[in-house]
């Protein structure tokens, strides 16, 4: 009976036991990394996008604007191309940037659309010293000067132009028609700056007065392929939307000359566009080319 009692307490103590260890391992388990330790950590993302957070990217400057003030030369520019697409005349813009003729200029260089804001000041150069105790000497007075006749103004303006005419610098041209067609009326901005002429595609077109092709090439914004002729220090001519340029940079040409072939404008409309330039200005080509 004895031996019953202590076997049943034991059995009782053992269940007792695995209970309570039962009850003492329910707790949490440990974490337990499977990334290895090598391994790069994760990428944070933002919490309103599901993508991966960048810095945003470092913007390059990009060119001087010529709202600025300023233009970057391109390839295929030259000085007479650029006073013309800002309405300057090309000797003012030689000027401000300090460039002889023949007007070399390069690809990235930038080029002064306005005058430079340092002015040259004049130095007053000191004079004599005179010492006021000095005996000054005898009062001896100047002989009278004759002052010289003035001309009558007519008769100096006559002279001006007869040594102009005899250096042979006069400014006067005898213009031709670039092509025979009709007047187109247009409302471009550039058909306002001189004449749209019209015709067939493929057409002649010819140079309005003998001079020298100082602009070949493609570009001017608006004018297509385009030639422009310096007649003389005064007067240049341009010629747009060709089809066809047989003309280059350098080139003398003649009046009457056949310099391009006639191609289309925007609209697809096929016409020359003519233009001419006094002193960097632009001018109504129909005052100067002949009735007929």
């Amino acid at each position: 009976m004895i031996n019953a009692v202590g076997i049943t307490r034991r059995i009782s103590g053992l269940l007792f036991l695995s209970v309570l260890a039962s009850c003492t391992s329910q707790g949490t388990a440990p974490v337990i990394s499977r990334q290895p330790e090598s391994a790069s950590p994760t990428t944070t993302t933002s919490p309103q996008s599901s993508r991966p957070t960048t810095a945003p990217a470092t913007r390059k400057p990009g060119p001087v604007r010529d709202s600025q003030g300023f233009h970057v030369v391109n390839r295929g520019d030259t000085l007479y191309s650029i006073a013309w697409n800002y309405g300057f005349d090309f000797r003012d813009v030689a000027t401000w940037n300090g460039i002889n003729a023949p007007y070399l200029i390069y690809p990235g260089q930038v080029i002064r659309l306005k005058p430079s804001a340092v002015t040259e000041k004049k130095v007053l150069q000191p004079g004599p010293v005179v010492n006021k105790t000095q005996d000054p000497g005898p009062v001896v007075e100047a002989p009278a000067v004759k002052t010289p006749e003035k001309q009558p103004p007519q008769k100096i303006v006559q002279n001006k132009q007869a040594a102009s005419t005899a250096a042979g610098q006069t400014d006067e041209i005898t213009w031709r028609w670039p092509v025979h067609g009709e007047i187109i009326k247009s409302g471009s901005l550039t058909s306002k700056k001189g004449v749209d002429i019209g015709g067939r595609l493929g057409q002649d077109i010819r140079a309005a007065a003998q001079g020298d092709v100082v602009y070949s090439g493609s570009g001017l914004l608006g004018y297509g392929r385009l030639i422009i002729i310096k007649h003389n220090e005064t007067y240049l001519s341009a010629y747009a939307h060709n089809s066809e340029l047989l003309v280059k940079e350098g080139d003398s040409v003649s009046k009457g000359q056949v310099i391009a072939k006639m191609g289309t404008n925007s609209t697809g409309r096929a016409q020359l566009h003519f233009e001419i330039r006094k002193n960097g200005k632009s001018v109504n080509p129909l005052k100067f080319l002949p009735k007929s």
